[in-house]
């Protein structure tokens, strides 16, 4: 495997919590996708669900930087989806997917695990 990038990041829930509780849906509609903001919804505790997404955008974006371009890649231009084996699996638009595009990504691995107390996510671009 070829990797030319690595991010990583951890989001505490309690942050996510409190910002879900101070601005409400505009944290879905900012942050997420529409479709993340429906699964977080429909989670019995949205703020792990919310919390492990950040965590995960934050890490591709960590992936993809290198150039000044690469700084305005947007909270929405990363999203976190479900492989058909239910794996975590990442879609890239905008100036994310044009970042990956130059950087010959062919697949972006992620892996991301959470407990009520934190959020982790490691990604790795691979050009195989």
């Amino acid at each position: 495997m070829n990797a030319v990038g690595v991010g990583v990041d951890l989001v505490e829930v309690a942050r996510a919590r409190a910002m879900i509780a101070d601005k409400g849906a505009h944290v879905f509609d900012r942050l997420l996708t529409p479709a993340e903001a429906d699964y977080c919804r429909s989670r019995p505790d949205p703020a792990e669900h919310v919390a492990v997404r950040l965590a995960a955008k934050e890490a591709v974006y960590k992936a993809l930087q290198g150039s000044d371009a690469a700084r305005g890649i947007g909270w929405r231009d990363i999203e976190v989806t479900r492989a058909p084996d239910g794996r975590p699996d990442v879609e890239l638009s905008g100036l994310a997917a044009s970042r990956a595009k130059e950087l010959g990504v062919r697949k972006v691995l992620l892996s991301l695990s959470h407990t009520h107390q934190a959020a982790v996510a490691i990604a790795v671009l691979s050009t195989d």
